[in-house]
């Protein structure tokens, strides 16, 4: 198939990443006023561990491990009446940059660029439609140490009711190259950072419906984990189906927070 013309899939960052280049989704965690809630539901479906940060100023924000190694994080909401969320983090040597980047392609900064202790620098914005994403600036962390292995996460997409607009603000703010993708489905788009597809894009089957950010974990089986997550007080908002991309489902937590399960399909030789 010829150069840039590949199907659209989680391609491969490495099951074991101390760095994340920029442009590339490298974190995600869970705002949620229920940590305690969060802390027991995740670990028994993902076979998570948790680790409480000891320093106050942090407010009980934990890391998740999978295998020793961190895959996410979940803390309070910076808004308490803010729904509960997973958010996707995006890789920057400059998050003050990010943010000139945002501001002058019609984004809006949420929270200014701030250093999260010794471990990083962060900024929150919100697209044109409405979407929030973070980037995350490396210092001590460089965000996940495991990606694409069962239990971590694998993709990240954006549900967009503008998704010519979105092509235009993402390439602005990250050189994002926004390539048609017709194995993904009517209208789906990959982002392209340097030789990969980083992240993907679908146009919202509601244009009233704000756009969102949505996080994928990977999963051995996905109708299984799907099946335990309602025992736990979950919700299936997507029975599991068969894509392109793999086996895929999008769930409930019990506070309300959504996330998506995915098997991806391996790429053809």
């Amino acid at each position: 198939m010829p150069a840039g013309r590949r199907p659209v899939r989680p391609q491969p960052r490495g099951a074991e990443v101390r760095t994340v280049a920029a442009g590339t989704p490298c974190w995600t965690d869970l705002a949620t006023p229920d940590l305690d809630a969060a802390r027991r539901f995740y670990p028994e479906l993902f076979g998570w561990t948790g680790r409480i940060a000891p320093e106050p100023e942090v407010a009980g924000y934990t890391t998740f491990r999978r295998d020793g190694r961190a895959v996410a994080g979940v803390g309070p909401p910076a808004d308490p009446g803010r729904e509960p969320v997973w958010s996707t983090y995006v890789a920057t040597d400059d998050a003050d940059l990010v943010t000139t980047r945002v501001e002058a392609a019609g984004g809006q900064v949420l929270v200014a660029p701030f250093d999260v202790l010794d471990a990083g620098r962060m900024a929150v914005f919100a697209d044109p439609a409405g979407a929030v994403f973070s980037v995350w600036q490396q210092m001590r962390m460089p965000g996940a140490e495991l990606l694409d292995a069962p239990g971590a996460m694998c993709w990240n997409e954006l549900v967009s009711p503008d998704p010519e607009g979105a092509k235009v603000f993402y390439e602005l703010v990250f050189g994002w190259h926004p390539e048609e993708q017709p194995a993904g489905g009517p209208g789906y788009t990959g982002w392209r950072c340097g030789a990969r597809i980083v992240a993907g894009m679908l146009p919202t089957p509601d244009p009233a419906r704000p756009a969102y950010w949505s996080v994928f974990f990977a999963v051995a089986d996905v109708d299984a984990t799907a099946a335990r997550a309602t025992t736990l007080g979950g919700t299936i908002l997507t029975p599991p189906r068969d894509t392109l991309l793999g086996r895929r489902s999008t769930l409930r937590d019990p506070g309300g927070a959504r996330f998506s399960l995915l098997r991806p399909v391996a790429d053809p030789a």
